[in-house]
């Protein structure tokens, strides 16, 4: 049986200033699978998110060449998809962040039965990785896959993907670095178009300026499949940090 303190922090940056929480914590049960991984596996793949320090990417992916791209990514489920996507690109590091205890098990215990060794997991909230333990242009991509719609209207303000998250952003992409987003709530589509329309460290891989088609390199995700069972409309954009 998995015990809490064990493995990733209950709050790992207790007592710190945070933002707007963008962010809904799930509670559900771990499995034995699932905590079985966090004990085994996180004292090595992963990581608390406690803003104590600027981490070492090249200490950080040991298992990969000196200087190998590294990609975020946002919010990652089961980690199911996350799985496929460091599995067919096994050079590149896949730093992957979220708060689920069970999604975290999961996606260590599906990188350990593919052989990965090039996935880490991160516990926390995104912003304080992003603003207070990544150096400047350290990423190759970032990664948002239907994060929070906050669809009611008066938390609107609590979208990760605003202007002020661009600007933080934009500062820990390399020039040429592709932010990837999706959603599959309508409104936040159009607003995530229209802010990194308007910021100028960002452009739209898109001659029409307009949503992308899903790439072949991301798959399909679970929660994606029960949005499109439900009629719901899935929008991609891509867009690429400016020199």
């Amino acid at each position: 049986m998995f015990e809490p303190g064990a493995g990733p922090a209950a709050n790992p940056a207790a007592g710190r200033l945070r933002p707007i929480r963008t962010f809904e914590p799930r509670r559900s049960r771990v499995t034995k699978a699932q905590g079985e991984a966090l004990l085994r596996l996180w004292p090595t793949w992963g990581l608390d998110i406690d803003g104590s320090r600027v981490l070492d990417l090249d200490e950080l992916f040991a298992t990969l060449p000196a200087g190998s791209p590294v990609v975020l990514e946002i919010g990652f489920g089961m980690g199911e998809a996350t799985v496929q996507m460091a599995a067919a690109d096994r050079e590149t590091g896949l730093l992957a962040v979220d708060v689920h205890t069970p999604g975290q098990g999961n996606l260590l215990r599906l990188a350990d039965l593919q052989g990965l060794t090039n996935v880490r997991v991160a516990n926390g909230d995104a912003l304080i990785l992003l603003r207070e333990m990544l150096p400047e242009r350290c990423l190759t991509g970032l990664r948002i896959y239907f994060p929070d719609p906050w669809p009611k209207k008066r938390h609107n303000k609590r979208r990760l993907v605003q202007t002020p998250f661009l600007d933080l952003a934009a500062t820990r992409l390399a020039p040429g670095a592709v932010l990837h987003c999706a959603t599959d709530w309508e409104p936040y589509a159009e607003q995530m178009l229209e802010v990194l329309s308007a910021h100028p460290d960002f452009e739209n891989t898109q001659e029409d300026g307009g949503f992308a088609a899903r790439p072949e390199h991301r798959p399909q995700t679970r929660f994606e499949g029960q949005g499109i069972r439900k009629g719901h409309r899935v929008h991609d954009l891509l867009f690429r940090r400016r020199p």
